[in-house]
């Protein structure tokens, strides 16, 4: 987040330390907070009121925090997806191939997270209860949650968090039939200045993450103790394999299909992985894996090029994944199931909902209330991932930027240039 560099005191201070280290100082701060709290709550016959009455108001500031990206996130997809569809520069002979290769890759990514999440099934650890309010998953009638979710009005769905596709479907159409009108720059612009100002306002909703960590973490340990963060720690588990094994899907994929080989790429790319895992935004990292491949790897100007620039917008398969996975863990611990249907709008969900993601700060968070309304799911339970979040959205984004790479190669085919081609 932007500062004035001559801005002094706490608040001087808060801004300038990176987002982990205050949620890590959160999270310790609520650990805490919670254990000596937890110590004067009483006991369920005799319980110390004040005591007991403090541990759930410390929640509300997660709540405050979810209710704030819920508002945002209609609007930041809609202009994200419309901007990443209006600058997309495809190349006739190319896009065909680089579409199948993107959604591939996308669609592979979330049928492992949905496996592992199956398998490993992390939320069974812990049960949570049912919100009193939570209507229910919806039906299983795929086709019939489709036309629901058709807008009625263009603006209906900004308004209305349960009909989230309606906003991809409005973003995806107006994105597309922008890129042919004359006035495109214009519109194009007035885009970027709406998403700019959307981000701005993100980042002050994200500044106040660490507090909501420090409230949620004292609330639960003071009031169950650690034994949420058990189930949490096993789907941190789940989610690395997960992303192992896509990291593995890609490097064998890179080496049965070009001409580049795994320990090359991985040896060429390892500044791009770190300084994505570092900042835990692709775009970022965008310029350093340009350079990477063409000049490190040796892949053609073209081809590396191509795939960073549009990969970094449209191919987000580590936060797709993570999306998914976190949809059927918050269903395990809450005791709602979902079926093979349900799991597929997920998968059509975190697939639509992650284009254009990347310049999104914690765009996992973002998406992720999308991904949840869509399914049935009440988003105020995404706030248990906050704790963990940061550190998985490195982890998600390192294998991003891999999978960017992996397009960049794929791309290039299966002869390495010769001497001067570019």
């Amino acid at each position: 987040m932007d500062t004035a560099p001559n801005q002094g005191g706490f608040f001087g201070w808060w801004n300038r330390t990176p987002l982990y280290q205050r949620i890590l100082g959160a999270m310790l701060l609520g650990v805490l907070v919670g254990v000596v709290l937890g110590l004067f709550k009483g006991t369920v016959e005799q319980p110390n009121k004040p005591v007991v009455e403090l541990l759930g108001e410390l929640g509300i500031f997660s709540k405050l925090v979810l209710r704030l990206l819920g508002a945002l996130a209609p609007a930041l997809i809609l202009l994200a997806i419309m901007q990443a569809l209006i600058k997309a520069a495809f190349e006739p002979g190319t896009a065909p191939r680089l579409v199948k290769l993107l959604l591939l890759n996308t669609l592979v990514a979330i049928c492992i997270g949905l496996l592992v999440a199956n398998v490993a099934r992390p939320g069974h650890w812990e049960h949570l209860p049912t919100p009193a309010s939570d209507p229910g998953l919806p039906k299983a009638d795929i086709f019939q949650q489709l036309l629901d979710n058709v807008p009625k009005s263009l603006l209906g769905p900004l308004g209305d968090e349960g009909k989230v596709i309606g906003v991809i479907f409005i973003a995806i159409a107006f994105g597309i039939a922008l890129r042919r009108s004359s006035k495109k720059a214009d519109v194009s612009a007035w885009v970027d200045l709406g998403l700019d100002t959307l981000i701005v306002i993100l980042h002050w909703i994200i500044a106040v993450v660490p507090l909501a960590v420090f409230g949620l973490v004292a609330s639960i340990i003071g009031t169950k103790g650690f034994g949420a963060f058990q189930a949490l720690g096993i789907f941190v588990l789940a989610v690395l394999l997960a992303l192992l094994l896509q990291a593995v899907y890609y490097l064998a994929r890179i080496r049965l299909c070009s001409w580049v080989r795994p320990m090359r790429l991985l040896r060429g790319g390892r500044d791009a992985l770190v300084m994505a895992f570092s900042t835990g935004s692709s775009t970022a990292t965008m310029p350093v894996t340009f350079e990477c491949l063409k000049n490190r790897v040796g892949l053609r100007e073209k081809s590396a090029s191509l795939g960073a620039l549009l990969g970094s917008n449209f191919n987000n398969d580590g936060t797709a994944l993570y999306e998914a996975m976190a949809a059927l863990f918050i269903a395990q611990m809450t005791g709602l199931e979902l079926s093979i249907t349900q799991q597929l709008m997920v998968v059509l969900t975190s697939v639509v909902a992650s284009v254009g993601a990347a310049g999104i700060p914690e765009a996992g968070l973002v998406t992720m209330t999308l991904v949840f309304h869509a399914v049935g799911l009440d988003p105020v339970y995404i706030a248990l991932l906050l704790p963990v979040d940061w550190f998985l959205d490195r982890c998600r984004t390192a294998i991003n930027v891999m999978g960017d790479m992996n397009v960049n190669c794929l791309l290039d085919g299966r002869t390495p240039k010769i001497a001067g081609e570019l």
